[in-house]
């Protein structure tokens, strides 16, 4: 039986994310490489500890037997009235991801109850989160959890 834990990262934790990290973002050079990088590049490595570091956002590890399996990088977002919208503010998941050799063991649910627990003891409305239309395995894993898609992204090449 595996033993599966769910915590705000450690900064010691970091270079497994970024090893996580990079295989998402390999995923989405994959997926548009018309406009993702293929390499996973110093800065987009070093933005794992600005988002570690600062009072609006956390990581978050979900680990299997010790091992770092998954993570998720959330912001606090608090947006003030504006001209086009009222104010508002939400749990925002940045980026998600389970190492593929982990996957479909309720890690990746794990790591989002823990989340949706998060946001309300925060006093969050809801989760927010944003994706890409190639990715559908993440997509069907999103509705599964009682995500709805409530704005679309759209382009037409010319």
């Amino acid at each position: 039986m595996i033993q599966r834990t769910v915590a705000y990262a450690r900064r010691e934790d970091l270079d497994r994310v970024n090893q996580l990290r990079a295989q998402v973002s390999a995923l989405h050079a994959q997926g548009r490489p018309d406009i993702f990088r293929p390499d996973f590049s110093p800065q987009l490595r070093d933005y794992v500890y600005e988002v570690f570091d600062s009072p609006d956002s956390d990581v978050v590890v979900v680990r299997e037997d010790g091992v770092i399996c998954g993570f998720a990088m959330v912001e606090y977002i608090r947006r003030p009235l504006s001209p086009y919208n009222l104010a508002r503010s939400f749990y925002h998941i940045e980026e998600f991801g389970v190492d593929p050799a982990f996957r479909r063991r309720g890690h990746a649910s794990a790591l989002m109850d823990f989340c949706r627990r998060e946001a309300r003891r925060m006093g969050y409305p809801h989760v927010e989160l944003d994706m890409w239309e190639f990715n559908q395995s993440a997509l069907r894993f999103y509705e599964a959890q009682g995500f709805r898609t409530i704005r679309r992204y759209m382009e037409l090449d010319v």
